[in-house]
């Protein structure tokens, strides 16, 4: 069915009778398509020897599908002037393509066969497992990743706090048949998201997909936290001249009436140049190279992460500031300026991702399975601009950031704030 000004830009939750959902929205004013695919096969479901599975599976995944190899396969997506590409996530693996409107219905079956048919070769095999070692031994060279990575672990409940990455020992122990056994027993399509924003004809796109996936079957589930981190301090010695410094704590999950409160707090902190950190942390005493505060949340729990970059010399006045301005913004003092840049920000952030089809493919399947149901652009905008500077505050000084967690690397350990 043609789209008419009715249904532009209205989003449609469809179930399929073996339980894949597909979200559509069709969007007025582009010619591109995008669509986003999570599939329940991230790192949290491998087995404890084998980490890393999914980071080889997402590389093996791109060389082949169905009847075409690798380069036939990247041949015919160019035919049809689509992008394609497959990442592994802490709880999916993440199918994303673009391509025009028009030429949608021709990619479609490849991006199936990607997820259905994939041909995983053994000759690609070895291939795919040198790249993820790559991205594992890559980190020796990113010292904010691996100050990142060792926070996580320590700040989450296992297994949502492992490294994506992997590890080399886990990946050196995976065979050909595990990683094929493993793609088969999580490719499932009940847990799986496909979401699709653009030019698109809604009825068709739906039922191309029913038509491609009708026989396909099973249901996979996230897996349980288990245990309770350790959190506190911790510290990476690196002789290095930078020290990477991150505070992390806990927020709102994503749903919870809190958790917009929270992307305006962290916009007040860490939103450009006029932000609290930036003016406090870097212009005012010149602590530091860089400073920043993001938050990210999911159905079941939020986390904030505080980082500074800096020297030794400077290290531990930088913590202890970065820590001060955690504190101070929690004593309600937000004042109406600040809140009105942190609007103003956000708001111009989300109308920024909504130009993009890409961006809208990938918001409403996060909604879908962080709050059951996907957002309409506006729906959220209208939450941003019902904040008042009293609700903000409010929130504030009953924010509850549980037990910190301060991860530093460096050439010396430094002097965590009391208490932690």
């Amino acid at each position: 069915m043609p789209n008419t000004p009715n249904t532009l830009n209205t989003i449609q939750a469809h179930t399929c009778s073996n339980g894949l959902m597909i979200l559509t929205e069709p969007m007025g004013g582009v010619q591109s398509a995008a669509m986003r695919w999570l599939i329940p096969a991230g790192a949290v479901f491998e087995d404890i020897h084998n980490l890393g599975t999914s980071s080889v599976c997402a590389e093996m995944l791109m060389r082949g599908a169905g009847a075409l190899d690798s380069k036939a396969q990247a041949d015919a997506f160019d035919h049809v002037g689509a992008l394609r590409d497959v990442s592994n996530s802490i709880r999916y693996t993440q199918l994303s393509a673009s391509t025009i409107g028009s030429r949608l219905n021709e990619a479609i079956p490849m991006l199936v066969d990607i997820v259905r048919k994939p041909m995983m070769s053994k000759d690609s095999f070895a291939p795919a497992c040198e790249l993820a070692l790559q991205g594992v031994e890559s980190l020796a060279d990113d010292p904010q990743q691996r100050t990142a990575l060792a926070a996580r672990v320590r700040h989450l409940p296992s297994p949502y706090g492992r490294n994506t990455l992997g590890t080399s020992e886990g990946i050196r122990a995976l065979t050909h048949e595990q990683l094929t056994s493993w793609w088969s027993n999580h490719a499932k399509p009940d847990g799986s998201v496909i979401a699709i924003a653009g030019d698109i004809d809604r009825d068709q796109v739906i039922e191309q997909i029913e038509s491609l996936t009708y026989d396909w079957s099973g249901s996979v589930e996230q897996p349980q936290a288990l245990g309770e981190p350790p959190r506190g301090y911790a510290h990476i010695n690196d002789e290095s001249n930078q020290v990477q410094v991150l505070i992390v704590h806990d927020g709102p999950r994503e749903g919870h009436e809190d958790s917009m409160l929270e992307k305006l707090v962290i916009s007040v902190l860490s939103g450009g140049m006029s932000g609290r950190l930036f003016t406090e942390v870097r212009e005012k005493r010149g602590l530091c190279y860089t400073v920043s505060s993001s938050f990210r949340a999911d159905k079941d729990r939020g986390v904030v992460s505080n980082y500074v970059g800096t020297t030794p010399e400077r290290a531990q006045e930088s913590l202890d500031v970065l820590m001060s301005e955690i504190l101070r913004i929690g004593e309600g003092n937000v004042k109406s300026e600040e809140l009105a840049r942190a609007k103003t920000g956000l708001k111009s952030r989300l109308i920024f991702s909504g130009e993009s089809t890409s961006a809208r493919a990938g918001a409403i399947a996060a909604d879908q399975l962080n709050l059951g149901a996907p957002r309409a652009l506006e729906t959220i905008i209208d939450q941003v601009n019902a904040i008042e500077l009293d609700e903000l505050n409010a929130y504030l000084t009953r924010r509850a950031i549980g037990t910190t967690t301060i991860q530093t690397l460096g050439p010396d350990a430094l002097t965590p704030p009391t208490g932690v």
